[in-house]
């Protein structure tokens, strides 16, 4: 961590994952404490010791990591939310990879509106990024 810190947690491991340089360990936390995947960098865990315990997942709420990857900005895990936008570039479609559960709701002399569905806050940087040519909805 940043600020020197270490933290034990008891986690219930699901998916290792790859991106932006960095390999990834997606768990729920074992506590149950949150509804949310938690990821944590793999380089940046110092010790682990497995607990032994089995744990299952009901099939509904099986984890899909090519799923968790469309809702995720930058690896910033956080509650499932809906974000709203307006967007005045050249290329929509720049939009449209970055984000692959975005739709566009309209579009009126190139400004679209758009929403998206993703995990955390990772997005509000993104969207920042754009400079003007992106305004959030409240």
């Amino acid at each position: 961590r940043q600020d020197g810190m270490k933290r034990i947690h008891e986690v219930k491991p699901i998916a290792v994952m790859f991106s932006e340089y960095y390999f990834y360990l997606i768990a729920y936390m074992a506590d149950g404490r949150k509804d949310f995947p938690t990821i944590f960098r793999i380089d940046r865990i110092a010790d682990f010791t497995p607990t032994g315990e089995k744990f299952s997942i009901p099939y509904r709420d099986k984890f899909s990591d090519g799923e968790f990857r469309k809702r995720v900005q930058f690896m910033y895990a956080g509650k499932l939310r809906c974000v709203t936008f307006t967007y005045s570039g050249t290329s929509i479609e720049a939009i449209l990879d970055r984000l692959p559960t975005a739709k566009i709701l309209s579009e009126k002399n190139g400004i679209y509106r758009i929403t998206t569905e993703v995990y955390g806050n990772g997005i509000d940087m993104w969207l920042k990024s754009q400079g003007d040519k992106v305004t959030v909805e409240k």
